[in-house]
């Protein structure tokens, strides 16, 4: 597969979420970067927005795996993983996997479940497998968490733990549509009766797995100048020295911010990187690795205007 396939292609799956999406167009242009990356990604946003739906659209038009899982305070790890159920017939235990055993698992109100139960993820999303009894199981190469959660300002939440955060490629934040799109999404859905279904509105897959693997290869193509690399080490390494943070970035969000550049990069149809690609992606891979200091929060510092004044004052190659 070339670049230029790589780029078809993602804009036949923009054109499959758009049958049911109204908006949301950067959303899924970083869905697609994260795809292509093989990275995660947390959508944050208050209810209503579609988060779920946007989910469940993206899987539908990339024809994999689907499954869900709605986090609820009594939500166990086993309810995740599965487990070994010993079968009185054959005198045997046999392994019940769990939903996380899919490509593209929905990883609804993530924050609604305690950490314990949280941390059941950490593994399958590092390392794609699963250990349950000391034995371990594959995932699929192409397996991706989208998870959503309620700003943490809402009731009933418990803030995810730095180590689950540091695994989402993206935090993503889900705005209201604007008004235009609002009378847009009620002339299109407000006569619709019953649940809306991905399927129902005219979404087909126009890929499958042995294709997007395929393509996450030609993305490994892209090259990247050693001056970009600089520029990301810099970024990322400037986060630890403000004063307004407390917590900064960590090596691997670096290695993640380059890997999403370049498939940046292969979806606008270049075979290079250019500081601009690391711009336009550095807020949604920072914004969740990064805590603000004691002093900066009493100061209501907000987090995207940081991250805006770290890019301003990195130099970029030219």
């Amino acid at each position: 597969m070339t670049l230029d396939d790589v780029r078809n292609l993602a804009a036949a799956i923009r054109g499959e979420v758009a049958k049911a999406i109204v908006g949301q167009n950067e959303t899924v242009d970083h869905l697609l970067v994260a795809l292509f990356s093989q990275g995660h990604v947390l959508l944050e946003g208050p209810p209503g927005t579609a988060k779920t739906f946007l989910a469940q659209s993206f899987a539908a038009a990339l024809g994999l795996d689907f499954g869900r899982i709605q986090f609820t305070p009594d939500l166990l790890p086993g309810d995740i993983l599965g487990s070994n159920l010993f079968n009185f017939q054959t005198s045997q235990f046999t392994l019940t996997r769990g939903p996380i055993f899919c490509e593209l698992l929905l990883a609804d109100e993530i924050n609604r479940t305690p950490p314990k139960t949280q941390a059941a993820l950490l593994e399958a999303m590092q390392e794609r497998r699963v250990t349950l009894d000391g034995e371990s199981h594959s995932l699929s190469d192409q397996f991706l968490v989208v998870a959503t959660q309620n700003p943490i300002e809402n009731q009933g939440v418990y803030p995810l733990p730095e180590a689950q955060l540091d695994r989402f490629l993206f935090k993503l934040l889900v705005s209201y549509p604007s008004e235009a799109e609002e009378a847009e999404i009620v002339t299109r859905y407000g006569d619709r009766q019953g649940p809306r279904s991905p399927a129902a509105l005219g979404v087909t897959a126009v890929t499958d797995g042995a294709m997007l693997s395929a393509a996450s290869a030609a993305v490994g193509t892209v090259t990247m100048a050693r001056e970009v690399t600089d520029y990301v080490v810099r970024l990322v390494r400037a986060t630890r020295e403000n004063p307004d943070l407390s917590i900064g970035a960590s090596p691997r969000a670096a290695v993640v911010l380059a890997g999403a550049a370049r498939a940046r990069a292969a979806l606008e149809g270049r075979d290079y990187t250019i500081p601009d690609d690391v711009k336009a992606l550095s807020t949604a891979v920072l914004r969740h690795r990064l805590t603000l200091s004691p002093a900066a929060e009493i100061e209501g510092r907000d987090m995207e205007a940081l991250v805006a004044e770290l890019v301003e004052a990195t130099e970029a190659p030219r």
